[in-house]
């Protein structure tokens, strides 16, 4: 998982140069990270299948939501993207480059190449529209003639995971923002009739404290999962996380070495979901039910059919299977509809429990089965 420090390769005639190793921060392994499941689940099927849509991630304050993203990031392969270049852009899909490197590639010109780790971006509270979507200096514009874009987060987060703590606090036009990027994977900037245009796909995942205040409900509909964290009550499990993380702090080379064939692991399982995910199949009367259950539970627009679809074939991939079944849907359907139901401020039913009522109803099975 540490930067390759191997000397430069050619692979598919171009040259693959390694970054040059550097000491990183070590990070808590995501393998490591005790309970949460629902949490994780939603954050491995979205780096499986980006278009999902991200995670609203909703809980206590010291729950692990910022550890175990900053883990999963960690967890990820390397990528292969053009030296230097401020999109992270990739050496062959012309989708995921930017203009400058689109250029050099369709006039045949060798881009050199090097290998990173995933980057993920912490989106600051306090971030300007400028900070997040990029600067064009009109004055250079006018008197060079030439597109002067200084680059801003979502550049930086192309093909990587954009992360917004407490994003229930964040300014709604910013969120607009974010959200229409994700939603698109570009990002364009139109300043005094200069318009800049950029990938930007990454996996979004917002966290914050319902305590702080909710998100509006057409802004949360563009989540495409939503993860609800309790702080662990159990005291024999709050013991052995605290006993993990003292572990982690005191030596952290010993406990990395501990989980490092665990992470292979889950990071092979992920490859391998990638590759298998367009081979997944889900039956016409298992979407038919998931429209129904939609439809039952009074889901405004599509955006709950499609995520629940494509949530269910990840989840499906990631199990190393080319079928979708029932359980599958019934795993993430709960993550991919509680968020959309409208709000009623005199009902006190959980929106979890709401779904899964409906859906053992839709699917003929047994509550609790």
């Amino acid at each position: 998982m540490s930067p390759i420090a191997n000397p430069t390769t050619v692979e598919n005639g171009r040259s693959v140069q390694p970054l040059t190793a550097t000491r990183r921060r070590p990070v808590f392994p995501f393998t490591a990270i005790v309970g949460q499941e629902e949490m994780k689940l939603a954050l491995l099927l979205n780096v499986i299948d980006p278009k999902i849509g991200g995670v609203m991630i909703m809980g206590d304050r010291g729950t692990g939501k910022s550890t175990t993203i900053r883990a999963l990031a960690d967890l990820l392969p390397e990528i292969e993207v053009v030296a230097e270049d401020p999109f992270n852009s990739h050496p062959r899909d012309p989708e995921l480059m930017g203009d400058a490197v689109r250029q050099q590639v369709e006039q045949g010109l060798d881009v050199p190449v090097v290998r990173q780790k995933v980057i993920m971006v912490d989106l600051p509270l306090g971030a300007t529209e400028d900070r997040v979507c990029g600067t064009i200096d009109i004055e250079k514009a006018l008197s060079e003639g030439v597109k002067a874009f200084e680059p801003g987060l979502l550049a930086k987060a192309n093909r990587g995971i954009l992360y917004v703590d407490e994003v229930n606090l964040l300014d709604d036009h910013l969120v607009d923002v974010l959200l229409d990027s994700a939603a698109s994977g570009w990002n364009t900037v139109e300043r005094e009739g200069i318009s800049i245009r950029h990938p930007a796909r990454f996996v979004l995942v917002g966290s914050g404290n319902p305590e702080e205040g909710e998100l509006r409900p057409q802004l949360l509909d563009r989540f495409g999962m939503h993860a609800e964290i309790r702080t662990v009550k159990e005291p024999a499990l709050r013991v052995q996380i605290v006993e993990q993380r003292t572990e982690f702090d005191q030596n952290p080379p010993t406990f990395l070495d501990a989980y490092q064939a665990q992470q292979d692991e889950l990071q092979q399982r992920l490859v391998a979901a990638q590759e298998r995910l367009k081979t997944v199949a889900i039956d016409q009367d298992l979407r038919i039910k998931i429209s129904q259950v939609c439809s039952e539970l009074d889901v405004d627009g599509l955006r709950g059919d499609i995520v629940t679809n494509r949530a269910a074939k990840a989840l499906t991939a990631f199990e190393g299977r080319d079928e979708v079944t029932v359980q599958d849907i019934r795993r993430v359907v709960t993550l991919c509809l509680r968020h959309r139901l409208r709000k009623d401020p005199l009902e006190s039913i959980d929106s979890g429990y709401k779904v899964e009522k409906v859906f053992n109803q839709v699917f003929g099975l047994e509550t609790g089965e």
